[in-house]
């Protein structure tokens, strides 16, 4: 019992120790957590007064600043003030200066419009003493002419007139006479050197080809049984065969030069290969045409990029190299028309035009002439439509259309293209004819000329392209005879049909002719 007793008492006294060292450990913490709060407070006091004084310094340097800026723009503007009540002041003084000057100069005028008035005065008087000494001399000129001062002015200017005109007759005949001089020289120097800088070999062709072979064996296997490779290979074509005894050669006949050429070398694969039968004909020859058609097509693209003549239709090119197989007078028409496009571009550069549409108006002048539809047409009014339709300019359409005067010339290249075709068919050895037709056709250039009353003699000369007419001095006159030149020349555009040009002269001539005995 007293243990526990003991043991009450001790837990007791150990709880009470323990609630006073517990409440003196409190009361301590708490001293610390004030003193350090209250010491923090002061830190933060601190803080805050130092932020404070910042601001407030750099409020006062931005017052500062302000205040400086102010000052500096009031000082400007009172600088510029006084500049201006300067210049104001200036303005004044001018302006006053101006006045002074305008009240002296007001007073001079005033004394030179007072002398000009006196001598106005004077002038007056004096005038009207020259006017009554005028007429009195007129009226003594009338007694001692016998003439009004009118009908005497109407004769001066008469006469005056008179010789005006004449004098200037006098010069409108010698400045047309050296223009032509001037004009025909300058014309023949163009021309002259447009010929001399495009020399070109001219070829003839005919209508028809000879096909050489090896040997005359090889013309039996062409011939075939019964003719029938022969009958194959000519309705394949559309050309004539003649196989005749001429050695070593087979003629191809047909007016159209493409089909000659496909004939001729289909023949030659045909003979090459051995193989001759109906069947293998009418394969090669549609092979063979296939490549024309594709040789043609490159041959036309060839001939533009030679000439330097871009943007045409695909079709005009194909046209272009379907002229290698085509002639006109026996001249190659696609060497014709090249020939024609360098001339053109030279003459055109020697004028000062445009050469590449010269060149290109050249090249195409003469594309009617390839197509085989249409053949009422003229070739040159055809060309101009296939070249409308392809979309080619104006001035290049109606160089085309007006190169045989079919059509009006509108722009400078016709009467180029005219020439420059002239010239190239014109060259000696250019172009042909079958014998016959180009004696007939002299013959009735001769015959055309004599059917004029008046006329003594013709003569058709240089293969042609002249025709002179020797007529009688007692019956037809000098303006008789250019009339009798133009009827003929007029009814030989409408009558005949020849190449190039015809000169058509007409010669009078009076002789006197007396003996010495």
């Amino acid at each position: 019992m007293e243990i526990i007793l003991y043991v009450i008492a001790g837990f007791l006294g150990g709880g009470v120790l323990s609630y006073f060292m517990w409440d003196k450990a409190l009361h301590s913490k708490k001293r610390k957590i004030v003193t350090e709060a209250e010491a923090e407070g002061e830190v933060i006091k601190k803080d805050k007064i130092l932020q404070a004084k910042e601001k407030f310094l750099q409020m006062k340097s931005d017052h500062e600043e302000y205040i400086a800026e102010k000052n500096s723009k009031v000082n400007a503007f009172e600088a510029k003030l006084k500049q201006r009540e300067t210049g104001l002041n200036q303005r004044r003084e001018e302006l006053n200066r101006s006045i002074k000057d305008f009240e002296t100069s007001k007073h001079e005028v005033e004394v030179i419009r007072d002398n000009l008035t006196t001598q106005l005065e004077l002038l007056e008087k004096r005038e009207n003493e020259v006017e009554s000494l005028h007429k009195q001399q007129v009226e003594r000129l009338e007694l001692l002419s016998g003439l009004s001062a009118d009908e005497a002015k109407a004769q001066l200017v008469e006469s005056l007139k008179n010789e005006a005109k004449t004098e200037a007759m006098s010069t409108i005949n010698e400045i047309m006479e050296e223009a032509k001089l001037s004009a025909n020289k300058e014309a023949k120097k163009i021309v002259v050197k447009t010929i001399q800088r495009v020399a070109t070999e001219t070829a003839i062709e005919n209508s028809v080809t000879i096909f050489h072979i090896e040997s005359d064996e090889i013309k039996g296997r062409i011939i075939g049984r019964e003719g029938r490779n022969i009958r194959a290979l000519e309705a394949a074509t559309g050309v004539e065969i003649i196989v005749d005894d001429t050695p070593e050669a087979i003629v191809l006949s047909g007016f159209d030069p493409v089909r000659r050429e496909i004939a001729r070398l289909a023949l030659h694969q045909l003979v090459t290969d051995g193989r001759i039968h109906p069947a293998r004909i009418e394969e090669v020859v549609e092979k063979v045409r296939k490549q024309v058609e594709e040789e043609i097509i490159e041959t036309g693209k060839r001939t533009t990029i030679d000439l330097g003549v871009h943007g045409l239709h695909p079709e005009l090119i194909r046209m272009i190299g379907k002229m290698k197989y085509r002639s006109s007078y026996g001249q190659n028409l696609l060497q014709h028309s090249r020939e024609v496009a360098n001339l053109c571009a030279i003459m055109a550069t020697e004028l000062g035009l445009n050469a590449k549409a010269a060149k290109r108006a050249g090249l195409l002048h003469d594309i009617g002439k390839v197509p085989d539809d249409e053949p009422e047409l003229p070739h040159a009014v055809l060309g101009m439509k296939l070249a409308e339709r392809f979309k080619e300019k104006p001035d290049i359409c109606n160089a085309i259309g007006a190169h045989h005067d079919e059509v009006e010339m509108t722009s400078l290249l016709s009467p180029i293209v005219q020439v420059c075709d002239a010239i190239s068919g014109a060259r000696p050895g250019a172009r042909r004819e079958v014998v016959e037709s180009y004696i007939k056709r002299l013959k009735t250039l001769e015959d055309l000329a004599l059917s004029y009353p008046g006329v003594l003699k013709t003569y058709a000369i240089q293969a042609g392209r002249e025709l002179r007419v020797i007529v009688g001095s007692d019956k037809i006159s000098d303006k008789d005879s250019e009339q009798l030149s133009f009827d003929i020349a007029k009814r030989i555009q409408d009558e005949m049909t020849y190449p190039g040009q015809i000169k058509i002269t007409v010669i009078r001539e009076i002789r006197a002719i007396s003996y010495a005995k």
